[in-house]
């Protein structure tokens, strides 16, 4: 009687405990190992001298210009509201165009009647003080009696007029929401889902220790984007999946896409000398820091904005590859290249559509002034603030594209020369108790 195959109980061992990409990856050979090493711990190396070298230790002061953003705050209460005629308190609408609207009037009594709000401060040094502030029937945001507001002081305008509601306070709403995402996370992902709201913390931390104020600084925006954007995919995958062999070459498939678009961003932003101040935004920021470069900022942006979408196409082909060479050892790496592939093309497609749906979800407002303008297909693209979003959704588009082929080579030639084969992870008692079974078999 033939014994059958060698491997033919591991194989079927492996079968049976990998059916999920994400499962735990198998081990590798030490000298797989050190060859990833070589790769990486220069590359881990460089990212921690960087941070050293362009750590900021804190945002710069300026003095502030009152404008936007830069506005001293204090956190307030509606104490309460009440109508009252607008030609009472002088009240008029005034709209972009700059002409005088009359309120809406109440057809019940004709009269134009606004809204009178008592708001008092509840924090910083005048806590306690009150003012009035007048709203408007049409106005986009109504206040009412016990809401929290954000007020804005300027200490240089007369007494009675040094605060005025700029927005309404949003806190709980937005704590609840993130409460119910992380909830949701850890129920669904358990262990696997606590680390990824860790790793989340610790990306942040990074974009607001160091990325933001380094720019601040005067550093240059696109070193330190490649610097922050380093840390965070070495703390982000290691943390979220392991300090393994897979992990390893998800981060190599992710540096060379980064790297990919790094180069074609720098390209056609300066080709399409687009400059990265093109709103009331950009405009303050270039106003209080005229020494960021603008485009720059906007590469930077690139690069990071594509970070979070590559670390899951990457993730996810490796371990992939990974699974299709535990399920059938005898693959070769092209034939696992090409089975990886096919997943990929899936992958791409979806993705793809997901990033050019998010930003121009995030560029609705301003595409609907264009279609209200009438303007041309060409007259829209051809703007500066489409021309920025279409470099910005493109670049990343190919640089997610060109990671999937990228990232399954890796892999499929990672796994094929594994000198240990892939069931190493079944530990070494499962070979001895095979071969037993084995010998019992090929008895007559």
């Amino acid at each position: 009687m033939t014994p059958p195959h060698r491997d033919s109980e591991p194989q079927g061992h492996q079968q049976h405990t990998h059916t999920h990409s994400h499962g735990p990856a198998a081990p590798v050979s030490a000298h797989l190992r050190k060859v990833i090493a070589a790769v990486l711990i220069p590359f881990a190396a460089a990212v921690l001298v960087g941070l050293v070298a362009l750590w900021p230790g804190g945002a710069p002061a300026h003095e502030r210009t009152g404008v936007g953003f830069d506005r001293q705050t204090q956190q307030g209460k509606v104490v309460s509201v009440v109508k009252v005629d607008c030609k009472d308190v002088n009240a008029a609408q005034l709209p972009v165009s700059g002409e005088t609207t009359p309120p809406a009037e109440d057809r019940s009594t004709g009269k134009n009647l606004c809204e009178k709000a008592t708001v008092e401060v509840t924090s910083g040094p005048d806590q306690g003080r009150r003012f009035i502030e007048v709203v408007q029937p049409d106005a986009p945001r109504q206040l009412r009696k016990g809401q929290g507001v954000v007020v804005a002081y300027a200490p240089d305008a007369p007494h009675d007029l040094q605060y005025s509601v700029t927005d309404v306070n949003r806190k709980f709403p937005l704590v609840l929401l993130a409460g119910i995402f992380a909830l949701a996370v850890v129920l669904v992902g358990r262990m696997r889902g606590v680390m990824a709201l860790v790793a989340l913390a610790l990306s942040f931390a990074v974009l607001t220790l160091f990325i933001l104020p380094a720019i601040l600084q005067g550093s240059n925006p696109l070193l330190v984007a490649v610097v922050g954007a380093g840390a965070i995919m070495l703390i982000a995958l290691y943390i979220c999946h392991g300090l393994t062999a897979r992990t390893s070459v998800a981060v190599i498939g992710t540096l060379i896409s980064l790297l990919l678009i790094g180069l074609l961003g720098s390209l056609f932003i300066g080709w399409a000398s687009l400059s990265g101040n093109t709103d009331d935004n950009t405009g303050l920021i270039h106003g209080l820091y005229p020494h960021i470069d603008m485009s720059g900022l906007l590469l930077a942006g690139v690069i990071i904005g594509s970070l979070g979408v590559l670390d899951d196409v990457t993730v996810t082909q490796t371990s992939a590859v990974w699974e299709l060479r535990q399920a059938n050892p005898t693959m070769s790496a092209k034939q696992l290249y090409r089975a990886g592939i096919r997943i990929g093309r899936d992958h791409i497609a979806s993705v793809v559509n997901t990033l050019v749906l998010a930003y121009a979800g995030a560029a609705l407002p301003l595409l609907l002034l264009f279609s209200v303008a009438q303007s041309s297909v060409g007259t829209v693209a051809n703007s500066e603030l489409v021309a920025e979003e279409i470099v910005r959704t493109l670049v990343g588009s190919i640089g997610l594209v060109a990671s999937v082929p990228v990232t399954t080579a890796l892999a499929a030639l990672v796994v094929s020369a594994d000198r240990t084969g892939v069931g190493a992870e079944a530990g070494a008692s499962a070979p001895v108790r095979s071969g037993r079974g084995r010998r019992r078999r090929a008895k007559p």
